[in-house]
């Protein structure tokens, strides 16, 4: 399913938290130029004012600079608005092990804060960021959402947290929730730099600059990488659908592939090579595994065919030609 193919009740009123930031900004994208009213909360600690630089001029669009640890201005946020995609968070294993308090206040508190005001507000749905963090020391694979294990890091941790508490608002209040484990997306605006930069764009900037990328392991490792576009696909359906057994859960979103990380170096030169030759001779340097690093990620997406009809458009190999390129765009 293209992005294109997707119809949406058109002048609705979304709430986007975290929407300065990757996931976020392009969620905003889609929804303002859909016709939809959008308002944008980020205290632009890890999101960039740049991700939505050419919204804030547009009538349907409003920008609040603020922290969803104050609770004031999430009721503030939520004034008037019908649905809330909650994305606002401290991602990465390797921060909540360095610093599991501020995790906990912005992951925990802060998503507390926002089921709240959004209860207080009424609104009509409440779809948020959760994590295939939350399988933790399973191995079964393909994780299916009903099975999980015990979490390896804070963060995996505050994320089941969130879960349980969207649990408890949907049965004591009746607020319509669902939950969205994110299978390590990546696409366009995923910061590159940085001591928490995701994988993807990481190793492409590296390559980009000649340097050597260092895989954690011995790159036998394997995730589920998940184009930004299939995300976006996945919380329009869960802020649309009309089928009453798809609320209140939550669904794997991910392609349905898993690469290990020398296949993704493998096939980041093959792509990369197309804009520089020399990409294609450039060394990998191995380290050592990464504290909390959960060895191997398949997701399921069943449930998300099944219930939201869920159609992921875009595999690994076309979304890393589509990331690569913007990357050439915008950043080189």
């Amino acid at each position: 399913m293209k992005l294109s193919d997707l119809s949406f009740n058109r002048n609705s009123h979304v709430l986007v938290t975290g929407g300065a930031g990757f996931i976020g900004s392009n969620l905003c994208d889609w929804l303002v130029g859909n016709g939809n009213k959008v308002t944008c909360l980020d205290n632009l600690a890890t999101g960039k004012k740049s991700n939505i630089e050419h919204l804030l001029d547009h009538e349907k669009f409003t920008f609040i600079e603020g922290d969803i640890r104050e609770l004031e201005i999430c009721h503030k946020a939520v004034s008037g608005v019908d649905f809330v995609l909650h994305q606002a968070a401290l991602g990465s294993v390797p921060r909540s092990l360095n610093d599991p308090i501020t995790s906990n206040e912005v992951n925990v508190s802060g998503f507390l804060n926002m089921l709240v005001a959004s209860r207080d507000a009424e609104v009509k749905r409440f779809v948020y960021a959760a994590s295939s963090s939350t399988y933790g020391d399973s191995k079964k694979l393909p994780k299916v959402e009903d099975e999980i294990g015990k979490p390896l890091s804070p963060y995996a941790i505050t994320k089941y947290v969130n879960e349980l508490y969207a649990e408890i608002f949907s049965k004591t209040y009746n607020l319509e929730t669902i939950g969205l484990r994110y299978f390590n997306v990546f696409g366009r605006r995923q910061d590159p730099n940085g001591a928490y930069a995701a994988v993807i764009p990481k190793f492409v900037m590296q390559l980009i600059n000649h340097e050597s990328p260092v895989i954690n392991g011995d790159g036998t490792y394997s995730r589920d990488f998940t184009y930004i576009d299939n995300v976006v696909q996945m919380n329009i359906l869960a802020i649309k659908s009309k089928n009453k057994e798809a609320v209140n859960k939550v669904y794997n979103v991910a392609f349905g592939e898993r690469t290990t990380l020398n296949e993704l170096v493998s096939s980041l030169k093959k792509h990369l090579s197309v804009y520089d030759p020399k990409i294609a001779d450039t060394e990998v340097n191995y380290g050592p595994v990464r504290p909390g690093d959960v060895p191997h990620s398949l997701a399921s997406v069943e449930r998300a065919k099944s219930l939201l009809d869920y159609q992921p458009e875009y595999g690994i190999d076309e979304g890393l030609k589509n990331a690569i390129a913007w990357y050439y765009e915008n950043l080189k």
